[in-house]
């Protein structure tokens, strides 16, 4: 078995090499199964923001409940948006895009909440705050989107990748 030990630049680790151990894809695969809401807590209404491409698909390619969470938002793809994660109605798991600075106190709202997972997206990487998170019992995924994990194991991504399109900056021209 091998696991993903790769680490973020900038990630807050402690003293010995790896202190939390990732779970496996059969692990993730089963966190997704058993989910039922997915509450987005930095959720954005800027199509090029990441936030904004995961709940794009979530609401659109899974069976999850969405929330989201963004003091800053009344609405986003015509769902309500909560002030705090305090006022959604259901919590079961948390995919967190804030900054890394905020994760410790996010991840107290999270516990608060009796969020069954907590969720850090691509580039995020807090050891410490996974500790915390396994001690109030819950299960922790570290720099992994959601919507490619679950694209993955609901036989959505395609061999290439998650997007075959080109990248590019440059208009393309008309066919």
């Amino acid at each position: 078995m091998i696991l993903d030990t790769s680490v973020p630049a900038g990630a807050v680790r402690t003293e010995s090499p790896l202190t939390w151990t990732p779970p496996t894809a059969r692990e993730r695969q089963a966190i997704l199964a058993r989910t039922r809401s997915v509450t987005i807590i930095g959720a954005s209404d800027n199509p090029a923001r990441p936030s904004f491409f995961v709940a794009t698909y979530l609401l659109s390619s899974s069976r999850y409940r969405v929330h989201f969470v963004n003091p800053r938002l009344k609405t986003l793809l015509g769902q309500p948006v909560y002030a705090s994660l305090a006022d959604v109605p259901e919590v079961d798991l948390v995919s967190v895009f804030r900054k890394h600075a905020d994760l410790p106190d996010v991840a107290e709202e999270v516990i608060k909440a009796g969020a069954r997972t907590l969720w850090l997206q691509l580039g995020l990487w807090h050891e410490p705050v996974a500790q915390r998170a396994a001690e109030a019992g819950l299960d922790t995924v570290m720099n992994r989107c959601v919507k490619i994990e679950h694209a993955r194991f609901a036989g959505g991504l395609h061999l290439a990748g998650f997007n075959t399109g080109v990248v590019s900056s440059r208009r393309q021209s008309a066919p």
